[in-house]
């Protein structure tokens, strides 16, 4: 968790949001993900996100859909993402990990043993989707006593009586997903991302990153201007599908343009 917040805490001091940006683990197969990992960092993106592959990722659209298909046709299993984990952090010892996935292969084991092989990997935070804030401790006490962030989603049909339950026991930052629906999909207006990063922020002193649907630089670059972080996903996914074992180029170059338009966000509005 530390490495998460340092990051937040020095691109806070670059005046720039953040860079998150999602690839599912083991797509095409779990020996290529390394070096497609290495092709965010080497982009610019400050914070990775590894999905873990699901037979049934309801939150996602088709492109993470397909990603999760191909990675689980390849046979990847969970130790097979703790030892991508544990390769990634070995490489860069800096750069937060958080994991993002499903409750089943979190818990199927038990939620101690989860959180042991998060430390164990060197993974800073988790963002399970289909643990609501209700059933947290299915998993939230396990990885908190480790010191695992417990990172939490909060969408547009987050109202002002449910927000503080999502906030109780989150840390890391907050996950704003920008549309009520799946990934991919569609972008929310840039006036409604900015009122709900408004009023986020005045009810927690978390870091608050937006995803779903941001694609281009120009649409990474106006939600950095307000918000903590841009969470990058689909887009990134896309390419590996379209590239697969050869998609670390156009990846790192891909991300660069997105870290190029969020670096300088901020000062090209003054």
């Amino acid at each position: 968790m530390k490495r998460l917040s340092a990051k937040f805490d020095h691109c806070r001091a670059d005046d720039r949001a953040a860079l998150v940006a999602f690839i599912t683990g083991g797509d095409p197969t779990p020996a290529d993900t390394g070096a497609i990992l290495d092709a965010l960092v080497e982009g610019g993106a400050d914070i990775i996100e590894l999905g873990m592959p699901f037979t049934d990722p309801m939150a996602d659209g088709p492109s993470i859909q397909e990603a999760n298909l191909r990675s689980l046709g390849s046979g990847t299993t969970t130790a097979d993402l703790f030892a991508i984990a544990r390769d990634f952090r070995a490489r860069h010892p800096a750069v937060p990990l958080v994991l993002m996935g499903y409750a089943n292969p979190m818990i199927r084991r038990g939620p101690g043993w989860f959180a042991e092989q998060c430390v164990e990997a060197g993974v800073d935070g988790v963002i399970c989707v289909d643990i609501p804030t209700e059933e947290d401790e299915a998993l939230g006490p396990s990885l908190r006593e480790l010191g695992v962030a417990t990172i939490r989603l909060a969408t547009p049909t987050t109202d002002e009586a449910r927000l503080p339950a999502v906030l109780e026991g989150a840390s890391g930052f907050l996950y704003y997903v920008s549309v009520a629906g799946i990934t991919g999909k569609q972008q929310a207006a840039q006036d409604s991302i900015e009122a709900a990063v408004t009023r986020l922020k005045a009810q927690t002193d978390l870091p608050v990153a937006v995803g779903f649907g941001v694609r281009t630089p120009e649409q990474a670059a106006d939600i950095a201007r307000v918000a903590d972080g841009v969470v990058v996903g689909s887009a990134i996914v896309e390419l590996v599908g379209e590239h697969g074992s050869n998609a670390p180029g156009p990846v790192r170059d891909y991300v660069r343009t997105l870290a190029d338009a969020i670096s300088t966000a901020r000062t090209a509005k003054g």
